[in-house]
């Protein structure tokens, strides 16, 4: 369950704020007018008995009305939902999603260093170090956290589970100490890591500790959640943060949240002072600074444990002990110092200077643009640092700690590349891995394209991630031969600016099998002949139905890209910070939000009004498998007027709703991504783990079982639409909602994500995979972030995942655009984006949903400009500007367009598998029905009772 959204509390004050009014003057006038009458009594005036009567039948009378505008009208959404019949897991669900959760960890964790074969333990007495051993990270916060409705198996019973003991007297000097870390919510952090400071360990302490054992593991904990962004700076002006001693300060000015803290170290300091044997475990979605495990070596392995969701602990427990055999492998870069990552400087908070005409005020208080550039381009992650080591402007093993797609295991493995053939556009080869160590498991293959480069030609990185594999669980002795086959597509570039489009050049593309990002196993050369450009509708790039070319030149903005021409020659001007903060005058021009925005300056006299209201007869559950494009589709259209148009468009908050007239029923949309979370009735379903967690485990067959899982928990709970999965990169370890995007990497997290879309589909649940786009950072997401990106890291990077999935699963699914402005448009009103790339290019047939809406408290969602953008239905859950406003044909013609795309997916999902679903009314509406009867009933009474008794007076 959500914690409190303010925005929600505000937006449906302002939505009831007439109605109130109304009740408030209502109230008021009647008591005004008692006071007079009963002071003309008291005087001996003439007063008509029934008047003060029938003065407060009238006020009340007044206030029913209201009452019922209200529930009838902006409330109507939230009540219905509200008071829905709830739905619980089956105890088959709950038993399968745990399993499964398990599973994922098993694979998720990711060994990291393992010297003197430290790990595996033999299950006995061990010491647990770390204040959060007794509070380990399960999930995320804000849509992302779990619900507190199922056990969840923690850190420490997880290690009593497989037979470990550990020293209880440590728990209890934590649980002593602390009980809660600070709160994180969408809108407001308490940063404070509680640990107790080294000096508060007794010597009794520590002297117990190493009788009852010689082995210490010692746990390191980071959170992160929805609506705000890790700190950069641990002193930064107004951050919440309590420090563990009032001796020193945990962190320095300067420091940020993904390094040790001082009472960290003090206390890693004395654990390493005592225990020969340590172990690290990083409990945490984000990549951390892990550089101090090499200034000890005592700390013999190190563990990665990313969010396990509510039974993944266990995993981490077998794994410690060898039960199971750790085969995760890193989804992101580890820097040994994260401030040298190329977006560092252009991540954050950066408002324009020169935008007072733009300025909005709310409920919020005053909203102001704000931009972000991308300005590193395409060298994100290992891209970038894997390129320049190439180039030989870092020195790669003094910067990179643990590379991306690096994992350790208790075995060894080898892996032999066949010989590669290629012809009519795919590569293909076997690769055939061995167990040749002494334990069973399993392995990935990674398969890596260098591609040709010129300098100061198409930007290109020397590592790609092209496709991958991983096998079964082999025993000692034991190979799997496993086929790569991949289209040469894979290997083109984007020219944003020459080609202006996918360009896959002539030269030699080394295509290798890697252990990790960095270091290969085997290579061999393709060679592509001649240069191929794909800019015709008979030769598409990897499938479109047309030729992708430039949709976002307005997108570039003024901004210096990192180029590899000349050995990273302009990397300093390029990944400086922001120095200019004006908006130019040409993006002015065309900048819109709440305060200028004019729907009839866009509406064409051309446009013919479509037909509406006609009596045709069709039922929404006629056309389920009916194709997109029949003609029946347009006899149901026909019949939708405005209102039931708008209806659709405008309530699509956790929700999308019924249209009585053509039998379309309410249905359930309910928050992810790692459970199925209905914020309304309460009821929630077992957390997975997170997605990071599935990413380290590079497996595509775990992602389709957590589809189906969240398919089957869908059912039990009468859900038809899941708000997941999360498929934004990880432009920078800070990213407030990493821990649910997968990776840095587009093709891990785009090959993952369409498994999960793929199995929820075949329950007959609909994905809203979001955020639709370049949505990689929380710091003024909804405060109009104008984000600025060229258009071959846009499409190489940003819509690449996204890509993956809708090709994978085109037809009636579900998209989720994004809070920020993609240049100087709003995402979901810029068709370029939801229109032509999305449905023109990708052949995608569903609908898209903004994310939450709240224009009011925003400044720059309306309905009527997100629906001309290509976006269909609001997620709004009372009424903002969520309605449209203008009847013109121009947006009629738009809103029959969003109304076709609602419905074909609503139709198409399982709650329509059997026919027309019954339609129930709420039961709200029953008891408000019973209570105005009876209300009517009793006034009536009243007054004529009233006016009787004046009469005989």
């Amino acid at each position: 369950m959500l914690d409190i959204n303010w925005d929600d509390v505000i937006a449906v004050i302002q939505s009831v704020a007439p109605e109130l009014a109304f009740i408030v003057i209502a109230l008021v006038a009647a008591i005004v007018a008692s006071v007079v009458l009963h002071g003309k009594k008291k005087r001996g005036e003439k007063v008509p008995a029934p008047a003060t009567a029938l003065t407060w039948v009238g006020a009340l009378v007044v206030v029913a009305a209201s009452v019922n505008a209200m529930l009838l009208g902006p409330l109507n959404s939230v009540v219905t939902m509200a008071t829905a019949e709830k739905h619980e897991l089956s105890q088959a669900s709950i038993d399968q999603t745990n399993q499964l959760a398990v599973d994922i960890e098993n694979e998720g964790i990711t060994l990291l260093k393992n010297d003197d074969a430290t790990l595996p333990l033999t299950p006995g007495n061990v010491n647990v170090f770390g204040w959060a051993s007794t509070n380990p990270i399960y999930g995320g916060t804000g849509s992302g956290s779990l619900s507190d409705a199922y056990e969840t198996t923690s850190l420490l019973d997880g290690l009593h589970d497989a037979g470990f003991s550990t020293n209880d007297e440590l728990t209890s000097f934590y649980t002593s100490y602390a009980t809660e870390r600070g709160k994180i919510s969408v809108t407001a952090a308490d940063w404070t890591l509680p640990e107790p400071p080294a000096s508060t360990y007794s010597d009794e302490l520590i002297q117990d500790a190493k009788d009852f054992s010689d082995t210490a593991i010692v746990v390191i904990g980071r959170v992160g959640g929805e609506g705000l962004d890790l700190p950069t700076d641990m002193g930064a002006e107004g951050l919440t943060y309590n420090n563990n001693s009032s001796d020193y300060a945990d962190f320095e000015a300067g420091q940020h949240y993904l390094e040790l803290d001082r009472t960290e170290r003090d206390m890693l300091d004395l654990v390493c002072a005592n225990f020969d044997n340590v172990v690290v475990v990083y409990n945490g979605a984000n990549a951390f600074e892990m550089g101090f495990v090499n200034d000890y070596p005592q700390i013999k392995s190190v563990v990665w444990a990313p969010h396990p969701g509510q039974a993944g602990f266990e995993s981490l427990s077998s794994v410690l002990s060898g039960a199971v055999n750790p085969s995760g492998k890193t989804s992101d870069t580890f820097l040994y110092d994260l401030t040298a990552s190329p977006s560092w400087n252009n991540f954050g908070d950066f408002p324009y200077d020169n935008v007072e005409e733009f300025q909005i005020e709310s409920a919020r208080g005053m909203r102001s643009p704000r931009f972000v550039n991308y300005a590193e381009g395409i060298y994100v992650g290992y891209r970038y640092w894997e390129t320049a080591a190439d180039e030989g402007v870092v020195d790669y093993d003094a910067s990179v700690q643990y590379p991306f797609g690096y994992g350790l295991s208790y075995t060894t493995f080898t892996q032999e590349m066949g010989p590669a053939s290629y012809a009519d556009g795919t590569v293909s080869f076997d690769v055939t891995v061995t167990n040749t160590g002494s334990v069973a498991g399993k392995d990935v293959v990674e398969v890596y394209s260098n591609p040709p480069y010129t300098d100061g030609g198409i930007e290109k990185a020397s590592a790609n991630l092209v496709d991958f594999e991983k096998t079964k669980l082999l025993e000692p002795g034991e190979s799997q031969t496993i086929t790569v086959s991949f289209d040469d597509d894979l290997l083109a570039s984007y020219d944003y600016q020459n080609a202006k489009a996918y360009v896959l050049e002539a030269g030699d593309y080394v295509i290798s099998i890697n252990s990790n990002s960095h270091d290969v196993i085997d290579e061999q050369v393709v060679n592509v002949p001649e240069t191929v450009t794909y800019n015709t509708d008979d030769n598409t790039h990897n499938g479109d139905l047309v030729a992708a070319t430039n949709q976002f030149d307005d997108v570039a903005g003024d901004v210096t890209y990192l180029s590899r021409a000349g050995h990273f020659a302009n990397y300093d001007e390029a990944t400086a910070a922001p120095t200019n903060y004006s908006m130019p005058d040409d993006v002015k021009a065309t900048y819109y939000n709440n305060g200028n925005y004019d729907p009839t300056q866009f509406d064409n006299p051309d446009d013919a009004m479509p037909t509406t209201g006609a009596s045709n007869g069709v039922r929404l559950s006629d056309l389920r498998g009916v194709d997109y494009d029949d003609p029946q589709w347009d006899q149901l259209l026909d019949q939708l007027t405005f209102d039931e148009m708008d209806t659709l468009i405008a309530n699509g908050g956790y929700q999308n709703a019924a249209v009585g007239s053509i039998g379309k029923i309410r249905l359930s949309d309910v928050d992810g991504p790692a459970a199925l979370k209905d914020n309304f009735t309460g009821v929630s379903s077992i957390g997975l783990p997170s997605n990071v967690s599935l990413a380290c485990t590079w497996n595509k067959d775990l992602a389709l079982r957590y589809g189906e899982a969240i398919g089957d928990m869908a059912h039990d709970m009468y859900v038809t639409g899941w708000y997941a999965p999360s498929i934004n990169l990880h432009r920078s370890a800070f990213g407030g909602r990493n821990f649910e995007y997968f990776s840095e990497d587009p093709t891990l997290t785009g090959t993952l994500a369409a498994q999960q879309v793929l199995g929820a589909k075949e329950k007959g649940v609909y994905a809203f995979t979001k955020h639709f786009a370049l949505n990689e950072q929380e710091t003024q997401r909804n405060g109009q972030l104008c984000t600025w990106a060229n258009e071959q890291a846009i499409r190489e990077l940003y819509l690449r995942p996204f890509e993956i999935v809708v090709k994978a699963a085109p037809d009636g699914e579900a998209i989720m655009g994004s809070f920020n402005y993609i240049g100087n448009t709003y995402a979901s009103a810029k068709p370029e984006l939801n229109q032509n790339v999305l449905r023109g290019e990708w052949g995608f047939t569903g609908m898209v949903e903004t994310d939450y809406f709240s224009g009011t408290n925003y400044g720059y969602q309306n309905a009527d400009q997100v629906i001309r953008g290509g976006t269909d239905i609001m997620l709004a859950s009372t009424e903002t500007t969520n309605h449209v406003t203008d009847h013109s044909a121009t947006s009629v013609i738009q809103m029959r367009r969003a109304a076709h795309n609602i419905l074909y997916t609503a139709v198409n999902s399982w709650r329509y598998a059997d026919g027309d679903p019954s339609a129930v009314m709420p039961t709200w509406e029953i008891v408000m029905i019973c209570c105005d009867v009876a209300l009517a009933a009793v006034l009536a009474f009243v007054s004529v009772r009233a006016v009787r008794k004046g009469a005989k007076a």
